[in-house]
């Protein structure tokens, strides 16, 4: 009996122990559980936070992409010289959410084509942008022109090639001209606007010669000015097509100028009664001309081709001047010399440039423009010493755009050919009303 109740005790003991024992290395792995769980939690939010300092730098450095993009002329925008708006600086989330509508979108998708033609400097007289529908252009310009020219008439006959038995005519003619115009253009629809212009004009002439038929020794200055209003003009273009990359935009344009300005057959001129054959006075007009006399017509086509970075563009014209029947010239004296209907040649233009976008504002184009002029007509005659005339002009533009709506446009014109002014600078500042 007394080894059984020993035996008891010891097993009563070790059951004891056995559950002390569990209930602590229970306890204690509980305890490395719930320390693992932190230990795992708190690597979490170290990787989540980890993860959204790397999206916030990979959104920067979009950013930054974007930007050098910009600057070095990958943008698309700085192909067609536009002034693109800079972007605003999203939120990282919102950055976040654009990037996944981005990641949504189509793979393969074609960009939108672009409807209006690309923005140059301008340095011809017809824009390559359209007014959109429903706005307003206003463009205050001034034009300045200089023209020197020298003539030499000889009368007589000659003994010798170096020998010349007669009258020598030598005359230096010396044009300064001031234009201000004011044009405004109404975009009427999607591709199709109108344009009036008024021009303000005046031209002043030196003539420095010696007077023929007197033998005289003196040079004598001539000197005629004259200003008014100008030759109003109406001009429509219409946008043929709405390109797409890598194919040309195309503009069709009419304009119509009429004779609103003063009339070079009615100034007076220095001739006694009449001035065709007449050797008392020089012939030349007392007062100038702020019109051409004559209605005319003009249509043409405007072509433009954005190859990043520049822009190829050109234009293609004919100008027909209408003839006038019973044309009255006005000499000194108040008197009238009937000179019959006049034909003044008609005009084939053509021109061609290339524009270059600096950055977002600023812009610069070179270019040239040649215009053929035909002869003079005097009641079906070709008249006396009327000959085909040829004026070319190179080009040289810029333009800075101050926003959206306002911006100044610069172009110097050098002439190439004796028929042409020597220097012509023009300046515009269109503006926009929306």
């Amino acid at each position: 009996m007394a080894r059984r109740a020993c035996s008891l005790r010891r097993l009563a003991l070790a059951m004891a122990v056995c559950g002390a024992t569990g209930g602590a290395w229970a306890q204690q792995k509980a305890e490395s559980t719930e320390a693992r769980i932190e230990r795992l939690e708190a690597q979490v939010k170290a990787q989540s936070a980890r993860l959204d300092s790397m999206e916030k730098t990979l959104i920067e450095r979009e950013f930054e992409i974007a930007e050098l993009k910009q600057a070095i002329g990958m943008d698309d925008m700085r192909a067609r010289g536009t002034a693109s708006q800079p972007a605003p600086q999203a939120q990282p989330a919102q950055a976040t959410a654009q990037q996944s509508q981005q990641r949504q979108a189509p793979v393969g998708q074609a960009p939108p084509e672009a409807e209006n033609p690309p923005q140059v400097a301008q340095i011809f007289d017809q824009p390559s942008v359209l007014t959109p529908a429903g706005s307003f252009v206003f463009e205050p310009s001034l034009q300045v022109g200089y023209w020197a020219n020298d003539r030499v008439a000889l009368v007589g006959y000659s003994v010798i090639p170096a020998l010349l038995i007669g009258l020598i005519d030598v005359r230096q003619v010396k044009i300064t001209s001031a234009t201000a115009a004011f044009a405004a253009r109404w975009g009427v629809s999607k591709g199709f606007e109108l344009e009036a212009r008024i021009p303000y004009v005046y031209t002043n002439t030196d003539t420095v010669s010696r007077e023929i038929f007197t033998g005289t020794a003196v040079d004598r200055v001539f000197e005629a000015d004259g200003k008014g209003i100008g030759d109003v003009e109406l001009t429509g273009r219409y946008q043929f097509s709405h390109s797409g990359p890598d194919k040309p935009f195309y503009v069709g344009w009419l304009r119509y100028k009429s004779t609103t300005g003063r009339d070079p057959f009615e100034v007076p001129s220095d001739c006694v009664t009449r001035c065709v054959g007449n050797a008392t006075g020089t012939g030349l007009p007392l007062e100038l001309p702020t019109g051409t006399g004559f209605q005319s017509l003009q249509a043409g086509v405007t072509w433009l081709y954005a190859s990043d970075p520049a822009v190829f563009f050109g234009n293609l014209s004919y100008l027909h001047n209408f003839e006038r029947d019973n044309v009255q010239r006005q000499v000194l004296g108040g008197a009238k010399e009937s000179l019959g209907s006049i034909d003044v040649g008609d005009v084939f233009g053509l021109n061609v440039g290339v524009g270059l976008a600096l950055n977002e504002k600023a812009s610069i184009s070179i270019g040239y423009e040649q215009n053929f002029i035909g002869k003079t007509q005097q009641n079906g005659q070709d008249l006396p010493g009327a000959v085909r005339l040829v004026t070319g002009t190179l080009l040289l533009g810029a333009s800075y755009r101050f926003s959206d709506t306002r911006m100044l446009n610069v172009s110097l014109g050098v002439g190439t050919t004796r028929d042409t002014p020597d220097v012509t600078l023009t300046v515009r500042t269109p503006f926009s009303v929306r």
